[in-house]
């Protein structure tokens, strides 16, 4: 057992001006604060480090499991994220992956499917439990809350505690036994 903290890369989906990746992205970073056991760090396009090739694949090999908030961009995810993917390869391996993510009338859900097959591909592990918001701008406060009982809370609760145990399972046999040994 590992007296560290294990380290969650936030993944921010988008880089468009005036997003609203900023807020779903504080909102969940606050909720797996609140969690515990969790060393944060953020990897956003729109910033040097999310595009810096060297910094992110830094940021991915050190990482034990990624968070990743996303909107829906025409049915699909955003080239932002895509270009994140991209430029990592077998960093992501044997690494837990979970989705929060937001849009109209589908809440981001055909973008998270179409990162599913994506990080599996990478031989990395998506989660089923996950978090999606319809109409997301109508569900947040100006201050980026939730009402209490908004379900979401529960979900990602739930999507944490799930990805918490995968990353500490992945962490240990990683460990272990290094991925690609296993092939």
């Amino acid at each position: 057992m590992h007296a560290d903290p294990l380290r969650l890369a936030l993944l921010y989906g988008s880089d468009r001006p005036l997003r609203f990746c900023d807020t779903v992205a504080a909102w969940a970073q606050a909720r797996a604060t609140a969690l515990g056991g969790w060393s944060i760090q953020r990897l956003d396009p729109a910033t040097p480090a999310g595009r810096d090739g060297p910094t992110l694949l830094r940021r991915v090999r050190e990482a034990d499991a990624f968070l990743v908030v996303t909107p829906e961009y025409n049915h699909g995810y955003p080239a932002a994220l895509k270009g994140m993917i991209d430029a990592v390869y077998t960093q992501w391996q044997a690494k837990p992956v979970a989705f929060v993510s937001y849009g109209g009338m589908s809440g981001g859900l055909r973008a998270v499917e179409q990162l599913r097959q994506v990080f599996a591909s990478l031989h990395a592990v998506p989660l089923r439990d996950s978090v999606a918001f319809v109409n997301a701008r109508d569900q947040f406060d100006p201050d980026g809350g939730l009402p209490r009982d908004n379900p979401a809370h529960e979900a990602m609760r739930l999507a944490l505690a799930r990805l918490h145990w995968w990353a500490s399972a992945l962490r240990s046999a990683r460990l272990l036994t290094p991925y690609d040994a296993a092939a």
